[in-house]
């Protein structure tokens, strides 16, 4: 069964709390590797190249969907996460696109 995390609805995600949260360079980077792939892709530590630590990853993962940027789905012990690109586009058209190049 799959369950997803909480996060605000399209409509609830504001510019101010989505810049702040792509403020920080290793969420930029997490959203630039986002950006690469169409399907949803594992939250694990091992799956990254960043010198940081899995509970600090978790934070950083948190930040992002709280801001509406990603959705967190829970498959069993398994996290997986995927960019709300048609919900940031909707929101603030052409942003996304203009802060991940």
């Amino acid at each position: 069964m799959t369950r997803t995390l909480p996060q605000p609805a399209r409509e609830a995600i504001e510019i101010v709390t989505v810049l702040q949260a792509l403020a920080d360079p290793v969420r930029l980077e997490l959203m630039r590797e986002l950006s690469k792939v169409t399907e949803p892709r594992s939250c694990a530590h091992s799956e990254y190249d960043l010198d940081i630590t899995a509970p600090t990853l978790s934070h950083h993962w948190r930040v992002l969907r709280e801001a509406g940027l990603t959705t967190t789905f829970v498959e069993g012990r398994t996290r997986w996460v995927e960019l709300r690109r048609d919900d940031l586009q909707a929101r603030f058209p052409g942003l996304l696109d203009a802060v991940l190049s």
